[in-house]
């Protein structure tokens, strides 16, 4: 009742003293506005605890696999995070699975960090403090913290499901040290032995129910060879990793929020300073895959050609297609720090990769499935003709001689009949005098400026300077439910002017009236394009 009263006597003021009550307030409002636009605009980018000058933190790939668009937005948070409390970000390669990392991928995530422009205070890897490592089992045995546990695989697993003991865990420390001495000898095969912490059985937190901490790997590891067979687990590496390299801030993804808890019971069970830890969500691309397994199942299969198959979402794949570095970080940082899953399309990295690109794209035409077009009057056409490579940048410009014949796009042609007029692009007007499945035929005419208005304006390519082009088009590569999608990778055909032999490969250009592509390179006789967006 009482803020109808208010509208009421507001409505009965006329308009300038409505206008004279305003400016009374005016300054507030504002305020209150630019306040809102800062608050809901801006990615949230504070973490709890973090000490300006005091801060260091680090980014952490397992050389598994390839960088996708996820780990870009980790990296560019730590980045940032970096620079706001005017600290340091170290690059951490996990690399203590030597069954599944190899130099290849080391090798492509560094070239990927460089090519996104992100640059670290020091690069260090878990494999090269694999001895330090043993260092701080041995202390965990002798404090009664850690045991060798022999029991099959299956055991382990029932007796951490139902909270029960491990009969090996009140086994005397000497008995332990023994038997870790002998894993580290080789007396035992993979999944024979493993080294547990001694946790808490009975936690609701299953993470925290005596976790393997130490397990048998007997394969050459791409760094150290066949020096080890005895490597740390993510659980045990990690903490001891980021207290001894001074870590002060760990960012970890979501999913590894419950193991917070044993990696803070590790570290104070072997006395180490103990890091803060920061959660993040995972960020979702709809219609993709970053699984390393199932990635690798498809290419395994052919279904893929490879990490850079322009339907991922991996750095090399985006690279190819011709998006931007800038673009990529503009996008993954809208999400800021939050610990909401965020499911999200590509639309909205397109549109700021096209502001990008637009303004130094050159524009060339494409035809796509073409249909051929003979002019019967050619001298009534130019004998050449120069178009610029951009309609408002000075990029220069191609010049073409001109015959009878041209080449334009099938969805064109089919709109066609006689007596329709069309305008080839920056060239001539057009009279249909016949259609039919062999060609087009058609006379040059000329129009009024009015008339032309509504004339459709269409690209072609001279007979003279064709080239054949396909044009890789990338859909969703998987449903909703991950299960692959046969159509994910369609192919334009088509003719394109020979302009495009002066391109590089990766070089960004606008194919007129089809869509923003890159450059791929030549394949068979063809010059072969990835779409990016209209």
């Amino acid at each position: 009742m009482e803020v109808e009263k208010v509208v009421d006597s507001v409505n009965a003021m006329s308009k300038e003293a409505q206008i004279a009550e305003y400016d009374t307030y005016k300054g507030e409002f504002e305020h209150e506005y630019s306040e809102k636009v800062k608050n809901t605009s801006s990615p949230h980018m504070e973490l709890k605890g973090a000490v300006e000058g005091n801060f260091s933190t680090r980014f952490a790939p397992e050389p598994s696999g390839y960088m996708h668009i996820g780990h870009a937005k980790v990296v560019f948070l730590e980045q940032e995070f970096a620079k706001i409390y005017k600290g340091k970000m170290f690059l951490y390669f996990d690399d203590t699975n030597p069954e599944k990392e190899s130099q290849e991928f080391v090798d492509a995530i560094k070239r990927d960090l460089d090519w996104l422009g992100v640059t670290f205070d020091k690069e260090y890897y878990a494999s090269d403090s694999i001895e330090k490592m043993y260092e701080y089992a041995r202390q965990l045995i002798k404090n009664g913290k850690a045991y060798v546990c022999t029991c099959p695989s299956e055991t382990i697993k029932s007796y951490r499901m139902k909270g029960l003991s491990c009969p090996h865990s009140r086994n005397p420390e000497a008995e332990n040290m023994m038997m870790f001495d002998e894993m580290l000898e080789g007396d035992y095969d993979e999944g024979q032995a493993v080294l547990r912490f001694r946790g808490d059985m009975s936690s609701s937190n299953t993470v925290m129910r005596d976790p393997a901490i130490m397990r048998i790997k007997k394969h050459v590891h791409y760094r150290q060879g066949d020096k080890y067979i005895v490597w740390p687990t993510y659980d045990f590496n990690t903490p001891v990793m980021d207290s001894l390299h001074e870590v002060t801030d760990a960012m970890r993804s979501k999913e590894y929020e419950l193991r917070g808890e044993i990696y803070v019971e590790i570290l104070k069970a072997l006395g180490l300073r103990v890091p803060r830890m920061h959660h993040e969500a995972r960020l979702v691309v709809k219609g993709s895959l970053t699984s390393k397994r199932k990635l690798n199942d498809l290419i395994s299969k052919g279904l893929i050609s490879g990490y850079d198959d322009p339907r991922l979402i991996t750095i090399t794949a985006l690279r190819r297609r011709g998006i931007r570095p800038e673009a990529i970080k503009k996008f993954v940082m809208r999400f800021g720090m939050s610990m909401t899953n965020s499911v999200v399309d590509l639309s909205l990295l397109y549109a700021e990769n096209k502001k990008l690109v637009d303004p130094h794209a050159k524009r060339l035409f494409y035809v796509e499935n073409p249909v051929k077009v003979v002019v019967e009057n050619p001298g009534k056409l130019p004998k050449s003709v120069s178009l610029k490579l951009h309609p408002s940048n000075d990029l220069g410009s191609r010049s073409y001689a001109i015959g009878a014949t041209f080449y334009i796009s099938g969805s064109d042609a089919d709109s066609l009949d006689m007596d329709s007029k069309i305008r080839l692009k920056e060239l001539a007007d057009l009279r249909i005098l016949s259609v039919s499945k062999e060609a087009i035929h058609a006379e040059a005419i000329k129009i009024s400026e009015s008339e032309a208005k509504s004339m459709k304006k269409i690209q072609w390519v001279p007979e003279e300077s064709k080239l054949e082009c396909k044009v890789l088009i990338p859909k969703d590569l998987v449903d909703e439910n991950e299960n692959f999608l046969q159509d994910s990778l369609q192919v334009s055909k088509g003719y394109i002017e020979s302009f495009a032999q002066k391109l590089e490969k990766g070089e960004v250009v606008q194919l007129e009236r089809f869509g923003f592509a890159a450059f791929d390179g030549d394949e068979g006789d063809a010059k072969q394009f990835i779409y990016i967006s209209a």
